[in-house]
């Protein structure tokens, strides 16, 4: 007879003979999705459980370890607990993507429960293993406090804030997705099982082992006899074998014959009845392949006689072949660069080097996919539904009907860029329509660092110039970035890299010069910043040198540069009205003079929209569905709050409770293509379309309170910012639009009882196109709008100078232009996660390459944790006259990281004199020993000389 292992778990005693990881079985026998999958490594915590009354990470522990003991899970939490936690968390704004939330819950539980009155210090210790990416932590430690203090009767819950009666724009609003991620019954892709999909199978791709290799035979077939098995698809089994966010470069497998590009990619796709049996199948594959010598680095890339790591691509229906390895080229240039350096009294020049790194999302990538109609389904985690529908469709060859293909966005555990191109929906929906089965296709932790795009190395030179009085001249510089083995990104990337290059401040001369370079690499894309934080870490540098030979200090030298409205911005776009880069400056002032011996300023600015002249629209609908107005956009919140945002906007136009409001399915067959979440768009973009549908939807309200007739079709209007017309082309004219006085937040014009006019329209649709024109790179006007609107920063980090600590940072003041703030509980926490992934960026986050293989796992990242979070000081400034779209707001998701790196370099700087000028940075109480660097550096320094 099996052994058998009895243990209790949430108050029920169990009974398995198997002996395996008690997070699966809490999954996979027991159906407990709170208990997420983040590594199965013991390193995030997402699976963190109770045992006999310990925090314990579910991965780590056995069903063999587990009996006799006591195991418990947010489900199996008290009703008490639970409402305080939902209530807390909600309150101060400590959730946001939410996929590591239910392991904080359980670890602040445990703690709670054995100290009710635990301190700062002892609810950091408590979660020191769990990692969450999104927040910095602060605002969790806040939440656990705060439950603790409603547990012990310290503080009162209020139902209020939950309700919502008041959720319009600029109130203290109580996230949507709050209550279902902190109790874990929010579905993420792979909390879907058999419960959801009886005819479920499993898939997983066999992946190259080496970065460059010819395949030159794959054997699949004791795989293929295994019992269990469904199948194993190869490369001739894809209609069309290549995807690609924008270029088409990405084999979906490498085909016998072809060369690989990086470890990762996909040799074969093996699908099988349960997971044991897929593992067992993926073992029994034999490729043969003949080890090539890989293109490791851009030194290497560039060298003459270098193998090409690609040889064409397709990009916008255009064959491009290729003769050297240069993926993508920007040359951005306004004025004369040379003559304006020539004439400068001061002139710095210098090198810099930033790392790969890893976005370290806790959700690992999954998708599960299943015959639809006459196509496919996909439910899948990404940061746009349209992008990716874009592309399976592509590779089904449905191209001229992308409509067969249909993207719901469920629950997105982080993203920060990583999550834009396809990873596995495309395989989940190629085995799905081969089989005529439901597949759950997802990467294992590992998988998934050494697959998805990284943030893009950079090794960039940068001149800088300025005049005796410290007004900044010209900038040359040259970028050079590590695009690895595919494109993904690189061209956007690359050109955002460039325009910010120049810094948020006013001089006319540049000459920026950017290169995109494949390699055997993995890949490299969107990252939090796009591009910026490594060029602005270079600048801000830069900016202090010249500050200390002008003989001013380096606030001063910002201050004297900086853009404020009306001026012209290094592109030659005029500073709109909402721009406050000198009061963000102002507000962080006194801490850097106070502290200006140990203390580092950097300013940042960073776009919000696509723009560049492209197109990039915001579309919404709603319709008024079960009496509430239900908000239809296909964009993906990935954690970022932007659902939230979206029903702020309509509570705020039409005077609707929260409770009368909701979002729909994100897909991309009940919603309107919103564009992708990338950029800081949503806010702005999407939200000026919400708004504009929720305009139409008060106007009938308004209508009916007035006993006039509204429209039985659908409405529907479009909008540039400046003008509204109806579909037909009538001009709009609502009450406080021709004033402007309903485009200000708490102007609104609304009917004197919403809910009863709501309810009158049940069934009606309200739609809204929201495109306003910028102008492309290079386009010939003095003063080009190359974007809406910029978001603006200002940040200080303070060093302890004496003692035991010295050198650790103590405090982080970051003070941000994010326009009209929407959601003031929101921004905080946006703020704090985007400082502490800066600072990561900056002391401790590498991604270790050898030869192109990955060498860390996401325990080794360098990732920060809780117990070694600096005092972070968010701070917000708002302009009295601010943008007429969106009531003001321009998004806070990517600058809140920008300014972090470059401050915590030049506060070093002023500490000890000493220029670090690549990342991580060296010789600082946060230095480990450097994994590569040296080697690649030697190389790139005398290439850069030659």
């Amino acid at each position: 007879m099996a052994e058998q292992f009895t243990f209790t778990v949430n108050g029920k005693t169990v009974t398995t003979s198997q002996d395996k990881p008690l997070l699966r079985f809490l999954r996979d026998d027991m159906g407990l999705t709170s208990v997420k999958d983040g590594c199965s490594e013991g390193a995030c915590g997402t699976c963190t459980v109770g045992v006999d009354g310990i925090a314990t990470k579910g991965c780590v522990i056995t069903t063999r370890l587990a009996e006799g003991r006591t195991i418990e899970t947010v489900e199996g939490l008290s009703h008490e607990e639970q409402e305080a936690f939902v209530y807390a968390f909600g309150a101060v704004g400590a959730v946001q993507c939410g996929f590591c939330i239910p392991g904080m819950v359980m670890s602040g539980a445990m703690l709670v429960r054995r100290n009710p009155d635990p301190s700062e210090e002892e609810v950091k210790w408590a979660i020191r293993g769990n990692i969450c990416r999104c927040t910095g932590y602060k605002k969790i430690v806040e939440g656990i406090l705060k439950a603790a203090a409603i547990l012990r009767g310290d503080e009162q819950m209020d139902d209020a804030l939950e309700k919502g009666d008041a959720y319009g724009v600029g109130e203290r609003a109580f996230r949507v997705d709050v209550r279902r991620k902190v109790l874990g019954y929010g579905k993420y892709p792979d909390d879907l099982n058999r419960e959801d999909y009886p005819d479920m199978c499993y898939a997983s791709a066999v992946r190259s082992k080496y970065p460059r290799a010819r395949v030159k035979g794959i054997d699949a077939s004791k795989a293929e006899a295994l019992p269990g098995v469904v199948g194993v698809l190869l490369a001739r089994d894809v209609p069309v074998n290549q995807v690609g966010h924008l270029i088409q470069d990405w084999d979906v497998m490498i085909a016998e014959g072809d060369v690989t590009r990086c470890v990762g990619d996909a040799i074969c796709l093996v699908v099988a009845e349960d997971e044991e049996t897929l593992a067992k199948a993926k073992r029994l594959v034999k490729v043969d392949y003949e080890v090539l010598e890989p293109v490791r680095n851009i030194a290497e890339a560039k060298a003459a006689g270098a193998p090409l790591v690609h040889e064409s691509f397709n990009a916008f229906g255009n064959h491009v072949v290729l003769h050297d390895n240069v993926c993508q080229s920007r040359h951005i240039t306004r004025g004369d660069a040379k003559a304006a350096l020539a004439a400068s009294a001061h002139v710095v020049t210098h090198d810099f080097e930033t790392p790969f790194t890893e976005h370290a999302f806790l959700e690992p990538e999954c998708a599960v996919a299943f015959p639809y109609k006459n196509g496919v389904k996909v439910c899948s985690t990404d940061q746009g539904a349209y992008d990716t529908r874009k592309e399976v469709a592509h590779m089904f060859g449905w191209d001229a009907e992308p409509e067969r293909v249909v993207v719901q966005t469920m629950l997105v555990g982080g993203g920060f860029g990583g999550k834009e191109d396809v990873s596995v929906q495309h395989l989940a929906a190629l085995a799905a329509v081969h089989f005529g089965r439901t597949v759950k296709c997802k990467l294992t932790r590992q998988e998934s660092l050494a697959f998805h795009p990284k943030r893009h190395y950079m090794y960039g030179t940068f001149t800088l110039g300025c005049d005796e009085d410290g007004h900044l001249t010209g900038l040359d510089c040259e970028v050079n970035f590590d695009t690895g083995a595919y494109a993904s990104l690189c061209g956007p990337v690359l050109e955002r890299a460039c325009t910010h290059a120049v810094g948020p401040y006013t001089y006319q001369n540049t000459d920026i010069r950017g290169f995109g370079y494949y390699t055997n690499n993995p890949p490299a894309g969107a990252f939090r910043g796009f591009g910026v934080c490594q060029t602005e870490f270079a600048l801000e540098s830069c900016i202090d040198l010249l500050a200390s030979e002008v003989g001013i200090s380096p606030w001063e030298m910002r201050w004297r540069n900086a853009v404020e409205p009306g001026r012209v911005l290094p592109n030659g776009q005029i500073a709109d009205c909402s721009t406050a880069l000198k009061e963000t400056l102002l507000a962080v002032k006194d801490v850097y003079e106070k502290n200006a011996s140990h203390a580092g300023i950097a300013c940042a600015m960073k776009n919000s929209g696509v723009g560049v002249g492209l197109p990039d629209a915001g579309r919404a609908n709603i319709r008024v569905e079960g009496g509430r107005a239900v908000v239809y956009s296909a964009t993906s919140d990935i954690g970022q709050g932007c659902n939230t945002v979206f029903l702020q906007d309509v509570a705020e136009a039409t005077g609707l409770p929260l409770e009368a409001l909701a979002n729909g399915e994100c897909s991309t067959e009940a919603a309107p293509d919103s564009g992708t979440t990338s950029g800081s768009r949503q806010t702005v973009v999407t939200g000026e379309a919400v708004r504009g549908a929720a305009f139409l939807l008060r106007d009938a309200m308004l209508a009916v309170e007035a006993g006039r007739a509204v429209p039985e079709g659908p409405v529907r209007a479009k909008g540039d910012g400046k003008t509204i017309t109806y579909e037909d082309g009538t001009p709009y004219e609502g009450l406080g639009y021709a004033d402007g006085s309903a485009l200000v937040a708490g102007h609104g014009i609304h009917p004197a009882d919403p809910r009863a006019a709501l309810l009158a329209l049940e069934g009606h649709e309200f739609g809204y196109v929201y495109f306003e024109p910028t102008d492309k790179l290079g386009a010939d006007k003095p003063n080009p709008k190359s974007h809406i609107c910029y978001g603006f920063s200002t940040t200080v980090v303070v060093l302890e100078e004496k003692g035991p600590n010295r050198g650790k940072i103590k405090e982080i003041y970051a003070a941000h232009d994010s326009g009209k703030v929407v959601n003031p509980i929101a921004i905080q926490g946006q703020i704090e996660g985007g400082v502490l992934m800066g600072m990561g960026y900056a002391l401790t986050e590498d991604f270790p390459l050898k030869d192109g293989v990955p060498q860390a796992k996401y325990g080794t990242l360098g990732l920060l944790h809780s117990t070694q979070i600096p005092n972070i000081h968010a701070i917000y400034v708002e302009k009295e006259h601010l943008l007429p779209v969106s009531y003001g707001g321009k998004g806070i998701g990517e600058i809140a990281t920008i300014g972090t790196a470059p401050a915590v370099q030049n506060a070093y700087h002023q500490l000890d004199g000493k220029l670090r000028w690549r990342l991580p940075l060296d010789g600082t109480p946060y230095s480990r020993k450097r994994a590569w660097g040296d080697e690649r550096l030697s190389v790139l320094r005398e290439d850069a000389g030659k």
